[in-house]
């Protein structure tokens, strides 16, 4: 794993950066019992899924701190090797986890969060989008008037790098984890974000990707 600091990888380029928790999702009453796949599809989640924050995930599985979450969701999808996974911390949060909630998906930008994203873009004046897929070293723009959250989060089918037509914001999703990364070099950009009401980790010299370990 990495022993940069997040802002010290970035720091040539970006001021900010802010680790934003991709909230769990919150399905109809009886939608587990009354489905026969075990994850909503994106479209379900967009019409139907209402955003959970990680600190109401808590509340509910006894987890001592988003560190703790971060942990035991990541043993959960097994991305963590045998001397980081939590095992004992994810059955706290299976057992916590109410049956209509839903892991957020990984690898993704939330689909919740999408429609605050486009907000910060349009704010800026922005016409249009960049967006990278890293994996398969690809890249496109869109204007920024045609964007819904269902064609956003199609844009790639996992990790993505989204920024405006200036380079001055960026949001990241991580491989193998429930966070979206923003990374700014504009103060109000990053007031945005927390003002909406989002979770965020504001990152100081010391934050690491790997911030949840301890």
């Amino acid at each position: 794993m990495t022993k940069t600091s997040i802002l010290n990888q970035v720091k040539d380029q970006y001021k900010y950066a802010l680790i934003i928790t991709n909230p769990f999702i919150q399905m109809p009453q009886g939608w587990y019992n009354n489905k026969k796949y075990a994850y909503p599809t994106n479209e379900e989640i967009i019409e139907y899924g209402k955003p959970v924050l990680w600190s109401q995930i808590l509340k509910l599985t006894e987890l001592e701190d988003l560190k703790s979450l971060a942990l035991a969701m990541k043993t959960y999808i097994s991305a963590l090797n045998k001397f980081y996974a939590r095992s004992d911390l994810m059955e706290k949060l299976k057992q916590g986890l109410q049956e209509d909630v839903y892991l957020p998906n990984e690898d993704k930008i939330s689909q919740f969060l999408i429609p605050t994203i486009i907000e910060v873009f349009k704010s800026k004046g922005m016409t249009k989008i960049q967006y990278t897929e890293p994996i398969f070293d690809t890249s496109d723009e869109i204007l920024v008037d045609d964007i819904t959250i269902q064609n956003f989060y199609e844009m790639a089918p996992s990790e993505i790098i989204v920024t405006d037509e200036t380079n001055e914001t960026a949001f990241l999703s991580v491989y193998d984890s429930f966070i979206t990364l923003m990374l700014t070099n504009n103060i109000n950009t990053k007031e945005k974000i927390l003002s909406a009401g989002w979770e965020a980790i504001e990152c100081n010299e010391d934050t690491m990707i790997n911030w949840y370990l301890k």
